[in-house]
């Protein structure tokens, strides 16, 4: 058949009339948050920003929000990550509660907490590049999105998962201990006088409380090594009965049950010494874009004072490529878990990478605010920008559009030739944010607009260059 032969299903979504009321929507949202700000005029910023952060707007920086929002000056947007008065943890918590909600839909809420995997939890850390050293907790330190050590901020990041798709729901700033031990440095990021040092578990457990308190029925936890290798992350979750599969680095030492006794040594070693061909199993962690993600997987029961309990386990991941690239996890489940059940829960893992690309395409690394409070007062707008693509992305994934001939939703005629196909992949978060800053939100197009902001650009990078200049003088 000729491409120009194809035929596309008459139910075509979105129609313009629902893309209209994407708007009302965020509206909506935002208005259900007023009760957390202080003043109308901090809360209509926030719209703003929201808007503006969902926009195609390059930087996602308070000068470019502010011109988006067709604002003469970038002050009212530098307030609302600043001095305005507002409650971000009271906006964090609503967006997890959005995320919850179209996550685990009121409807099947009991189906969902009776689910042996969903909705799964998982942490990970997550590198924001950054020029200068006076941001809040900026430091060499190491950087997934680069792959090296480079200057950065760090965040921890929970993420829910379940069967309809995954958001991120909390965050947290890891600040560097020698920050902690510098009075003079914190206080100029506004870092609070009563904070003290945690460690990026200690922050990962606390995201997990707040999760437990809100009554999550989460069903497991997942993380890398940097979680895994803390045995008070796993004892705090073994206290409050949730299910974990952490990795672990292969240094790890535990002691597991053998055929031949018990065994103590580190996980590598475990690997190689302990377990038979016949102990592996080819399995799928889930689909990945090629398809489902196999791996070898095997596993071995973890001595608990000198008995087996049937719930701690060793996991071992063998790649099919290159069958001495291994992977460790330490395994707390309920009885009789089976370890394809194991292995699904590991691999709900990797979602939450693409929670954390998904937030910083829409502008999670782009501030440029360096205190301690604007950190995450711009996380937690991005947070919720994100979480309301989540919904628009389920909602129409979850209820089929009407068809095309219905006089009660007109759509567009189908397209036809080349772009003509039998089916349409579900709408993601980059399609939802594209149509959204090209149909409601598009950049202005005002010129005195647009030349003002000129002014006002060349203006105060002119009285910068002249502050700076004589500062070196003064300091030579």
């Amino acid at each position: 058949m000729k491409p120009s032969e194809h035929t596309i299903p008459m139910q075509v979504s979105p129609t313009l009339a629902e893309i209209a009321a994407w708007a009302l929507r965020l509206r909506q949202l935002h208005q259900h948050l007023a009760p957390l700000f202080a003043r109308p005029e901090v809360h209509q910023h926030a719209l703003l920003y929201l808007q503006a952060i969902l926009s195609d707007i390059p930087r996602k920086n308070g000068w470019q929000i502010a011109e988006h929002a067709r604002e003469p000056r970038p002050y009212g947007m530098q307030r609302l990550l600043s001095r305005a008065v507002w409650d971000q943890d009271g906006v964090r918590d609503a967006l997890r509660r959005l995320v919850y909600q179209t996550l685990v839909p009121a409807g099947t809420c009991a189906q969902a907490t009776s689910d042996p995997l969903f909705p799964v939890l998982v942490l990970d850390e997550s590198g924001l590049p950054k020029r200068g050293h006076h941001s809040a907790g900026v430091a060499p330190q190491y950087c997934g999105s680069s792959g090296r050590v480079e200057n950065c901020q760090v965040g921890v990041f929970a993420s829910l998962v379940s069967a309809l798709g995954h958001g991120l729901i909390d965050r947290e700033l890891y600040v560097p201990e020698d920050w902690c031990c510098d009075l003079v440095r914190r206080r100029a990021a506004h870092i609070p006088d009563a904070l003290t040092f945690a460690t990026k578990p200690e922050l990962a457990q606390r995201m997990v409380h707040r999760a437990q308190q809100a009554g999550l029925p989460f069903r497991w936890v997942v993380a890398d090594t940097v979680y895994g290798h803390s045995p008070e992350l796993r004892a705090f979750l073994e206290a409050h009965d949730d299910a974990y599969a952490l990795a672990v680095p292969s240094p790890e030492v535990v002691c597991v049950h053998t055929p031949t006794g018990p065994l103590l040594s580190s996980v590598a070693d475990l690997a190689q010494r302990a377990l038979r061909p016949k102990d592996w199993q080819r399995l799928s962690c889930g689909q990945g874009t090629k398809g489902p993600r196999f791996f070898d997987w095997a596993r071995l029961p973890v001595l608990q004072g000198g008995t087996v309990d049937g719930r701690h386990w060793l996991v071992v991941r063998r790649c099919l490529g290159d069958p001495t690239e291994l992977a460790y996890y330490l395994v707390w489940a309920p009885p009789d878990t089976s370890l394809p059940l194991m292995v699904l829960a590991i691999g709900a893992r990797w979602h939450i990478e693409e929670d954390l690309q998904t937030n910083k395409d829409v502008g999670a690394d782009q501030y440029e605010v360096r205190s301690y409070l604007g950190w995450y007062r711009h996380l937690t707008l991005v947070l919720l920008a994100c979480a309301f693509l989540l919904s628009i992305c389920v909602q129409d994934h979850a209820h089929p559009p009407r068809s095309a001939a219905s006089p009660a939703c007109p759509a567009p005629p189908p397209p036809a030739g080349l772009f003509a196909c039998p089916s349409l992949i579900p709408l993601t978060s980059s399609e939802v944010r594209h149509l959204l800053a090209h149909l409601l939100w598009p950049a202005p197009t005002s010129a005195p607009l647009l030349v003002q902001w000129s002014l006002f650009r060349r203006a105060h990078q002119s009285w910068a260059g002249h502050y700076h200049r004589r500062r070196r003088e003064k300091a030579g």
